[in-house]
Protein backbone atom coordinates (compact mmCIF):
# COMPACT_ATOMS: atom_id res chain seq x y z
CA UNK A 1 0.00 0.00 0.00
CA UNK A 2 1.41 3.09 -0.84
CA UNK A 3 1.55 6.65 1.76
CA UNK A 4 -1.80 8.44 0.94
CA UNK A 5 0.42 12.09 1.89
CA UNK A 6 3.55 13.34 -0.10
CA UNK A 7 6.97 13.11 1.44
CA UNK A 8 6.82 16.69 2.03
CA UNK A 9 3.27 16.08 3.84
CA UNK A 10 5.11 13.12 5.86
CA UNK A 11 7.98 14.93 6.64
CA UNK A 12 5.95 17.75 8.18
CA UNK A 13 3.39 15.19 10.01
CA UNK A 14 6.25 13.54 11.55
CA UNK A 15 8.10 16.19 12.82
CA UNK A 16 5.39 17.31 15.07
CA UNK A 17 5.94 14.44 16.86
CA UNK A 18 7.57 15.30 20.23
CA UNK A 19 10.39 13.43 21.40
CA UNK A 20 9.85 15.75 25.08
CA UNK A 21 6.99 16.85 26.87
CA UNK A 22 4.57 13.92 25.59
CA UNK A 23 0.93 13.65 26.85
CA UNK A 24 2.31 10.55 28.54
CA UNK A 25 5.25 11.81 29.48
CA UNK A 26 3.48 14.81 31.63
CA UNK A 27 0.76 12.38 32.92
CA UNK A 28 3.53 10.32 34.46
CA UNK A 29 5.27 13.27 35.96
CA UNK A 30 2.43 14.67 37.27
CA UNK A 31 2.09 11.40 38.93
CA UNK A 32 5.49 10.84 40.24
CA UNK A 33 5.56 14.93 41.36
CA UNK A 34 2.09 14.04 43.31
CA UNK A 35 3.47 11.04 45.17
CA UNK A 36 6.08 13.53 46.83
CA UNK A 37 9.17 12.26 44.45
CA UNK A 38 11.75 15.03 43.02
CA UNK A 39 13.69 14.66 39.32
CA UNK A 40 15.30 16.07 36.62
CA UNK A 41 14.52 15.76 33.40
CA UNK A 42 16.34 14.24 30.28
CA UNK A 43 19.55 14.49 31.61
CA UNK A 44 22.07 14.15 28.70
CA UNK A 45 25.21 13.24 30.37
CA UNK A 46 23.61 9.95 30.78
CA UNK A 47 23.04 6.97 27.96
CA UNK A 48 19.74 7.40 26.91
CA UNK A 49 19.10 10.64 27.91
CA UNK A 50 16.30 8.90 30.56
CA UNK A 51 13.05 10.88 30.66
CA UNK A 52 13.15 10.81 34.91
CA UNK A 53 16.41 10.95 36.58
CA UNK A 54 16.46 10.50 40.51
CA UNK A 55 20.13 11.44 41.62
CA UNK A 56 20.04 10.59 45.40
CA UNK A 57 17.86 7.17 44.36
CA UNK A 58 19.94 6.47 41.50
CA UNK A 59 17.45 5.76 39.56
CA UNK A 60 16.34 6.15 36.38
CA UNK A 61 13.15 5.86 34.28
CA UNK A 62 12.41 5.84 30.46
CA UNK A 63 8.49 6.75 29.31
CA UNK A 64 8.36 4.70 25.58
CA UNK A 65 5.98 5.46 23.13
CA UNK A 66 4.67 2.31 21.99
CA UNK A 67 5.00 2.53 18.45
CA UNK A 68 8.43 4.11 18.34
CA UNK A 69 10.45 1.61 20.49
CA UNK A 70 8.35 -0.85 19.15
CA UNK A 71 6.45 -2.26 22.32
CA UNK A 72 5.88 -6.34 22.17
CA UNK A 73 2.13 -7.28 21.86
CA UNK A 74 0.69 -3.81 22.06
CA UNK A 75 -1.77 -2.87 19.75
CA UNK A 76 -0.29 1.07 19.46
CA UNK A 77 2.94 -0.42 18.25
CA UNK A 78 1.79 -1.72 14.49
CA UNK A 79 3.73 -2.41 11.57
CA UNK A 80 2.95 0.74 8.76
CA UNK A 81 1.90 -0.77 5.64
CA UNK A 82 4.50 1.27 3.58
CA UNK A 83 7.95 1.11 3.23
CA UNK A 84 7.99 -2.03 5.62
CA UNK A 85 11.72 -2.94 5.34
CA UNK A 86 12.78 0.59 6.61
CA UNK A 87 10.33 0.52 9.75
CA UNK A 88 11.42 -2.75 10.61
CA UNK A 89 15.12 -1.93 10.69
CA UNK A 90 14.37 1.34 12.32
CA UNK A 91 12.09 -0.45 14.99
CA UNK A 92 14.99 -2.71 15.35
CA UNK A 93 17.47 -0.23 15.32
CA UNK A 94 15.64 1.61 18.39
CA UNK A 95 15.33 -1.78 21.02
CA UNK A 96 18.99 -2.38 20.20
CA UNK A 97 19.71 1.11 21.36
CA UNK A 98 17.48 0.97 23.81
CA UNK A 99 19.01 -2.47 25.22
CA UNK A 100 22.11 -1.03 25.12
CA UNK A 101 21.81 2.54 27.04
CA UNK A 102 20.23 0.17 29.59
CA UNK A 103 23.06 -2.34 29.64
CA UNK A 104 25.24 1.22 29.78
CA UNK A 105 23.21 2.47 32.84
CA UNK A 106 23.71 -0.78 35.47
CA UNK A 107 27.29 -0.70 34.41
CA UNK A 108 27.30 2.77 35.85
CA UNK A 109 25.38 1.67 38.69
CA UNK A 110 22.18 3.04 37.80
CA UNK A 111 18.45 1.72 38.43
CA UNK A 112 16.62 1.43 35.42
CA UNK A 113 12.94 1.44 35.05
CA UNK A 114 10.88 1.44 31.43
CA UNK A 115 6.83 2.44 31.23
CA UNK A 116 5.24 2.31 28.21
CA UNK A 117 2.89 5.18 26.50
CA UNK A 118 -0.07 2.36 26.60
CA UNK A 119 0.38 1.96 30.42
CA UNK A 120 0.52 5.35 31.40
CA UNK A 121 -2.25 6.36 29.24
CA UNK A 122 -4.95 3.71 30.67
CA UNK A 123 -7.70 5.07 32.89
CA UNK A 124 -6.40 2.99 36.44
CA UNK A 125 -2.84 4.88 37.18
CA UNK A 126 -2.81 2.97 40.48
CA UNK A 127 -0.97 -0.38 39.02
CA UNK A 128 1.50 2.41 37.49
CA UNK A 129 1.87 4.12 41.09
CA UNK A 130 2.49 1.07 42.82
CA UNK A 131 5.09 -0.02 40.37
CA UNK A 132 6.79 3.29 40.53
CA UNK A 133 6.59 3.76 44.27
CA UNK A 134 8.11 0.13 44.60
CA UNK A 135 11.02 0.71 41.90
CA UNK A 136 11.61 4.27 43.56
CA UNK A 137 11.92 3.11 47.04
CA UNK A 138 14.57 0.41 46.04
CA UNK A 139 12.65 -2.91 45.96
CA UNK A 140 15.14 -5.10 44.26
CA UNK A 141 12.67 -7.55 42.56
CA UNK A 142 11.53 -4.96 39.59
CA UNK A 143 13.65 -5.33 36.52
CA UNK A 144 13.86 -3.00 33.98
CA UNK A 145 11.54 -4.65 31.58
CA UNK A 146 8.92 -4.76 33.90
CA UNK A 147 5.63 -4.68 32.68
CA UNK A 148 2.40 -3.61 34.58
Amino acid sequence: MTDTLTQSERSERMSRIRSKDSIPEMRLRRLIHGMGYRYRLHVKTLPGTPDLVFPARKAVIFMHGCFWHWHQDCKVARLPKSKVDFWRGKFEANKRRDEENVKQLEVLGWRVLMLWECQVMDKDMNKVATLVKQFLDGNTGIKHNEIV
